[in-house]
């Protein structure tokens, strides 16, 4: 990577996050500056996030040489092996280009923090959870000539909500649901555990539109997909950077131990994390 494509990817990374803010956000940029009411919503964070998004590129780039040498993507081969288009792995897998992760990151992760924070400060969530039982009554409520309730297509979502609501999980669930937004968003915004934080995010989103609720979750579910998938450079500009190098994951201590116990074929060394 040169500092010259570093740059480049630096724009198309701001254009991207202007872009996610204006396509799918209404008045993150000429909202409210600054609201108490609803702290993570305000219009001053759209032009940070926009200014760490620059900030964070051009260090990357003053960082890299001029000129360089192309990068290396092996080729993936193998009985049976499907090799991947070079453009993908160097997006899912190239620790360079976590900057274009970093908006996507950013709208998503603010979006959840902005869900469950106003949350955490209502008590019809953190006390009593009215806010869900309302939720829950509404989405289990047959409209007047329908056959089924507006939850809509599935029976047994229908019927799990009923149980729920019934049996007053909403007393509990309701602070679940608040917390979890909210470590959701925290976590997608600093990067740390971002593939693990995003699954979370995106079975919140596949419970939401079972319930009927729409919304921003089909963008929100999207995206998080794709923060799923490039998990791990996606929080590499973040905390992931050293949580996942230290952490490791289960198939690489597996491996480094198939190798240190001579099952492997990497002989006695083990698998070394990726560094930037």
């Amino acid at each position: 990577m040169t500092r010259k494509g570093m740059y480049l990817l630096t724009g198309i990374a701001a254009g991207l996050f202007l872009f996610l803010n204006w396509a799918f956000a209404d008045k993150m940029f000429t909202g409210t500056f600054w609201d108490s009411k609803a702290i993570a919503g305000s219009a001053i964070w759209t032009y940070v996030m926009l200014v760490v998004i620059v900030g964070l590129g051009v260090l990357k780039a003053q960082k890299l040489p001029e000129e360089a040498e192309p990068l290396d993507i092996p080729i993936q081969t193998g009985d049976g092996q499907v090799d991947d288009p070079r453009f993908w792995k160097l997006f899912i897998g190239n620790v360079y280009f976590s900057i274009l992760w970093l908006p996507i990151r950013f709208f998503v992760g603010r979006d959840w923090l902005e869900a469950g924070e106003h949350k955490l400060r209502d008590d019809a969530w953190m006390k009593n959870g009215v806010a869900l039982k309302g939720y829950w009554t509404n989405a289990t409520t047959v409209p007047e000539g329908r056959a089924s309730s507006p939850a809509g297509t599935y029976g047994w979502f229908d019927h799990f909500l009923r149980y729920m609501l019934n049996n007053e999980w909403y007393t509990w669930f309701a602070k679940v649901i608040a917390i979890g937004e909210t470590l959701v968003g925290i976590g997608l915004i600093v990067g740390a555990l971002v593939g693990i934080a995003a699954f979370f995010g995106t079975m919140m989103n596949f419970n939401f539109l079972l319930a009927g609720s729409a919304s921003s979750n089909p963008v929100l579910f999207g995206l998080g997909v794709f923060l799923v998938l490039g998990w791990k450079v996606a929080g590499w500009i973040g905390l992931d950077s050293y949580l996942i190098p230290r952490l490791g994951t289960p198939w690489t201590r597996l491996t480094a131990y198939e190798t240190s116990h001579g099952k492997g074929t990497g002989g006695s060394e083990a698998v070394q994390p990726l560094r930037s």
